[in-house]
This record gives structure tokens, sequence and C-alpha cells, in this order.
């Protein structure tokens, strides 16, 4: 007897929880199968002047008609509101952009002169200096000193070295004039331009 009893409570549960599966089953699927309905059409306005009387109703009548809901759409082929947007003519105010013999624009006249009158001052521009001489085209890289205490320089130029004291010249063009540690003083003997060129890598 106790067997049974509980064999008729487990029946019941699953019969209540199969009534309650069918109903959310049934709910699910008439929420996926009704369609949304399409949202309303926009109504077309058309502003303008109509040139053909022909046809029967008022262009405000007739535009209104051509935007119609889901629940009122008709595929029929409506030849009426056709033909009112066919006899549109474009009657715009003002200037017409595309054409030539339009109204003309009224350019305003200047209040003042754009240039002043009376005489030009031309402005006085000072003539060129002589151009710079040319950059002394030695290299300095090194010093050597003698056993008197006479220091030379070791200069470079292009694949040419030369060992110069002070009062030497070099390629009989640039002398020599002093000889420092770090530095050496060169006249370039063309031009009387003297130039102090620093020790390479200093």
């Amino acid at each position: 007897m106790r067997i049974g009893t509980e064999d008729k409570k487990k029946l019941g549960v699953l019969g209540v929880v199969g009534v309650l599966g069918i109903a959310a089953a049934g709910w699910i699927y008439s929420q996926l199968a009704t369609p949304d309905a399409p949202p309303a059409a926009a109504p077309v306005v058309v502003t303008g002047q109509t040139a053909a009387p022909t046809a029967k109703k008022p262009v405000g009548a007739a535009a209104k008609n051509l935007g119609t809901t889901s629940a009122q759409l008709d595929p029929t082929l409506r030849m009426g509101p056709m033909l009112v947007t066919e006899s549109l003519v474009y009657s715009g105010s003002g200037r017409n952009i595309f054409s030539m013999t339009s109204v003309p624009i009224d350019i305003p006249k200047p209040i003042a002169a754009v240039r002043p009158k009376g005489p030009v001052v031309p402005v006085y521009t000072p003539p060129p200096g002589p151009p710079p001489p040319p950059p002394i085209d030695l290299k300095f890289f090194g010093t050597a000193t003698s056993a008197d205490g006479k220091r030379r320089a070791f200069l470079l130029k292009g694949e040419d070295v030369f060992l110069a004291s002070d009062g030497d010249i070099v390629q009989r063009r640039y002398r020599i004039v002093t000889v420092s540690a770090n530095s050496i003083l060169v006249e370039d003997m063309a031009n009387n331009n003297r130039q102090t060129l620093p020790l390479i890598g200093h």
C-alpha cells in the first residue's frame, strides 16, 4: 500500500510538470510565430506648382494619398498620382544657378578704395653684401711635440696629410698662425680670412 501511494504521487507531479511544459511551449511558439507589423511609411510631401490642370484632384490631396500604411496597401497602379508628379515644374524664387541669363547677383560696392591714393613710397632695400669667404678645407686631427718643445699639427685635406707648425704654409694658401692642444688658427691668404679649426673629436 505504501509503494502504490508513492507511485501515485510521482505520477501526479509528472502530470503537473508536463502540463506546465506544454503551456510554456505553446506560449513561446505563439510569440515566435506572430510577425511584427511593419512600421507605417512616412507620407510623401510634394511641393511646387502644377503646370497642367488636367488632374481632377488638387496636388495636396493626391500627395497625401501616396503615403499609405501596410493595412491600406494596394498594389494597383494608379495613373492619377503619377501624372501629377510628372507635371511638376521647377519654379523657385530667386536666382537659377543653372541659367546664365538668370537674375544677376548684386555685388556690393567697396566703401573705401583698396589701394590708397597718393605717391607710392618705394621700400629701400640695401644692396647685397659680398659673399662670405669659403670655409677653410682643412681638418685638424692631432698634434706632435718635438724634442725642443715645438708643437706641430697634423692636418688632413682630402687624402693628403700635412705636418705643420706655427708660420708654416700648407698648399701655398693656408698659413698656420698658432697651434694649441685642442685647436689651431689658420689664415687663408687668398681671402685674408682667419678661422679656428677645432681638434676632431673635441
